[in-house]
């Protein structure tokens, strides 16, 4: 047993390394913030803008989302830092994995809010009409407060899902949580610091996962 603990949870490593791993820590939840930001705001517009029923904006929105779903993430990462220079568009590894998943999340997100709406009843456009009240307005206070119910447990999955993504961003040099601990584990040529990472995963991801299964208790019964 004291030989598991001193591969796996070495103390003077962790000491040495934690540091590091912690300001990784840091960039990962900034990354992973930042990406549900963008992901779910811009996915959120997508998927209301397709209930204009405008033809060539529907189209260019179904190209993106299925796109982007179909894309793997490293791919959308490395495209984003490598090739948009090509562009005239340097990003530094932040800013190129924070959009490289915000629009895969976006894809996601755009889908779920556009099946959300679709969801809601037939009747409450029909009721709203009857009112008087013009579609912009039914869409605004009568559709979208019930899309966001049924979406929100979706949408809290996906984000999750993406946003541990941010671990790719190590193929483009990006400091966060799990490339500063393969560092520190070949500096130290022990796992420690992976531990350590893994620990930090759980801790981060775990209580999203919680609140995640609870809207979905919550959406059932409702």
């Amino acid at each position: 047993m004291q030989r598991l603990f001193d591969t796996f949870g070495n103390g003077p490593v962790l000491l040495a390394h934690g540091p590091a791993i912690l300001r990784g820590l840091w960039v990962t939840v900034q990354v992973a913030a930042s990406t549900v930001l963008l992901g779910v705001g811009l996915g959120f517009v997508l998927g209301l803008l397709r209930c204009l029923r405008w033809r060539m904006l529907d189209l260019l929105i179904v190209i993106w989302i299925d796109l982007f779903r179909s894309l793997p993430q490293l791919v959308v990462i490395i495209v984003a830092y490598f090739a948009l220079p090509y562009a005239g568009l340097t990003l530094s590894p932040f800013q190129a994995t924070v959009l490289a998943l915000g629009c895969v999340l976006s894809a996601f997100a755009a889908e779920i809010v556009w099946a959300a709406v679709q969801a809601v009843p037939a009747g409450q456009w029909d009721a709203a009409c009857s009112l008087g009240l013009r579609p912009v307005r039914t869409l605004r206070s009568v559709i979208v407060p019930q899309a966001v119910r049924l979406a929100t447990p979706l949408l809290t999955n996906r984000a999750i899902a993406v946003a541990k993504g941010t671990a790719l961003g190590a193929a483009i040099a990006l400091p966060e949580l799990l490339s500063d601990a393969q560092s520190a584990t070949a500096i130290a040529a022990n796992p420690s610091p992976l531990t350590l990472a893994g620990a930090l995963y759980v801790m981060l991801f775990l209580p999203l996962v919680v609140v995640s299964r609870w809207l979905e208790r919550r959406g059932a019964r409702a």
